[in-house]
């Protein structure tokens, strides 16, 4: 587990804006001397914890409990997406090349989301060292039965004696060498083990059913915990979600919670989250042009990798970046290779060519898929990064928060079956020429008159961004979803079942499903 100082990237933020720690990994036996540190730095500031992690040791989450309580920190389950500088960069810098000292520990800059995070195994312990305590309804927190490793060790002694009266009188003994005699795992919870959470547990004020879910379910496996399960155990002090901790608006309370920290506007400026294009001279009448240097949209095969689904999860076409003139192109070689099934698109897009919008949204209208609006975070590669090879199939989730669909995406969307845009998505728009055309392509997918007259409302450089309100109104959205109804753990449970599972065959199922917690 790393953890991180992190400083809220929302757009309309600053200058007073939440801090929070984020703690994202396997809990070690180190980890509490980590944490402990990081606390040091702080001195008396009370930052809420944000923690997304698979588990881990015992002991160590045991005592990150007892060190968050003594704080007197909140926590959450949730994951922090980060904005330019992250924690696995080296020699991290922001936007302008330089160190970011302003932010007093760290240069970090992001946003918090809860969607696809994860709170497992020895986790909920250390949660439950939390004052306030929040599961979002997106987010997961699941316990099972402790694995206890034992490890033997061959020792040879030396011993130094003398006789006295004739009985053997010990003077000294000392260890002469050590050897591996192997190990051995248990997992039953022993009876000094029980006593010892047990204990924990009433010490942080967390009812034993927790322990009983515990104790009822195999190492092998894992149990949710559904959110009034929690609140009746005392494991959540509420029902709310991570924006209670993390959200944009917090620091616009009286009293402003004590995680709010307010930069004056002559300090060194936040490279804060931009949706805004500015175009560099005159635009042209078939493209929005974008001052980013994003690449063009690629698509990617991704299977749900959430350890809840298992063996039956969703699939998914990644699409990302820019809307080129060749998309449609790519996108129907992609289609073609995957035959019949009929997988959502989750796209994510600062807009682009607007011909090729228009044939994608055909495409995709043709083809009956459904189309949500929201990033996708991979679990083995990201298929943009060197080193990471060429496959098939790739893993991750899918998340709403930093998500953006600019411009000409509008156009792309247009052409979905069904149609998800979340709470949390960035949807803007603005006039992109064309008009009769774009009009006339708006009423062949039978979207509003209303999203042509918002997208005319704002001329190029100023983008109208939408709400969802306004995106049902329009008839774009068809529903108040988020990606979770394509994409979600659980929707290959539902009846009947959607075309986008499929049950891995089993000599595929070891290599692309996560590892049991």
């Amino acid at each position: 587990m790393r953890f991180a100082v992190v400083r809220s990237s929302a757009p309309g933020c600053e200058p007073n804006c939440p801090e929070w720690i984020s703690a994202e990994g396997t809990i070690e036996a180190g980890t509490p001397a980590l944490f402990k540190r990081l606390l040091k730095t702080l001195g008396s500031r009370q930052l809420p914890i944000v923690v997304n992690s698979p588990g881990g040791n015992v002991d160590a989450a045991l005592q990150l409990g007892r060190a968050i309580r003594k704080a007197k920190l909140d926590i959450g389950v949730g994951t922090t997406e980060f904005s330019g500088c992250s924690p696995q960069m080296k020699n991290c810098r922001d936007d302008d090349g330089k160190a970011a000292p302003y932010l007093g520990i760290a240069p970090y800059l992001g946003i918090a989301h809860d969607s696809g995070a994860m709170c497992n195994s020895a986790c909920p312990l250390m949660f439950a060292g939390g004052v306030r305590r929040v599961v979002g309804e997106w987010a997961y927190l699941g316990v099972h039965q402790i694995t206890t490793t034992y490890r033997r060790e061959k020792l040879l002694y030396r011993t130094t004696y003398k006789i006295v009266n004739g009985k053997k009188k010990v003077l000294s003994t000392k260890i002469v060498s050590r050897k591996n005699a192997g190990s051995y795992k248990t997992y039953e919870m022993s009876k000094a083990v029980e006593k010892r959470l047990a204990g924990y547990l009433k010490e942080m004020g967390i009812e034993q059913g927790v322990l009983d879910v515990m104790k009822a379910t195999p190492a092998s496996d894992i149990r949710q915990i559904e959110p009034n399960d929690m609140l009746e155990m005392k494991l959540v002090t509420s029902l709310d979600s991570l924006d209670l901790l993390t959200e944009k608006t917090i620091c616009r309370r009286n009293p402003v919670p004590a995680n709010c920290r307010e930069i004056p506007t002559n300090g060194k400026p936040l490279a804060v989250a931009s949706v805004e294009i500015k175009p560099a001279g005159p635009q042209p009448t078939e493209a929005a042009s974008s001052s980013r240097p994003e690449q063009d949209m690629r698509f990617v095969l991704v299977r749900g990798s959430n350890p809840l689904c298992n063996p039956d999860c969703p699939e998914w076409i990644s699409a990302e970046g820019v809307i080129a003139a060749g998309t449609p192109d790519r996108l129907r070689e992609l289609l073609d290779t995957v035959g019949g099934r009929r997988l959502p698109l989750v796209v994510n897009s600062p807009g682009g060519d607007v011909q090729g919008a228009f044939a994608a949204g055909r495409l995709i209208r043709e083809r009956g898929l459904d189309v949500a609006v929201a990033r996708t975070d991979f679990l083995d590669c990201d298929p943009g990064a060197v080193g990471c090879g060429a496959k098939d199939l790739h893993t991750g989730l899918t998340v709403d928060a930093g998500a953006e669909c600019d411009a000409a995406c509008a156009v792309m969307i247009a052409g979905g079956k069904r149609r998800f845009v979340g709470a949390d998505v960035h949807f803007l728009v603005h006039s992109m020429g064309m008009e009769d055309k774009v009009r006339a392509y708006l009423e062949e997918m039978a979207i509003g008159s209303g999203l042509f007259v918002a997208m005319q409302s704002a001329q190029y450089a100023k983008h109208r961004e939408l709400s969802q309100d306004e995106l049902a109104e329009f008839g774009l959205t068809t529903g108040r979803q988020s990606v979770d109804a394509l994409t979600g753990a659980t929707i290959c449970k539902s009846s009947p079942k959607p075309d986008n599972c499929r049950v891995l065959p089993a000599a595929n199922a070891a290599a692309e499903a996560s590892a049991k917690l």
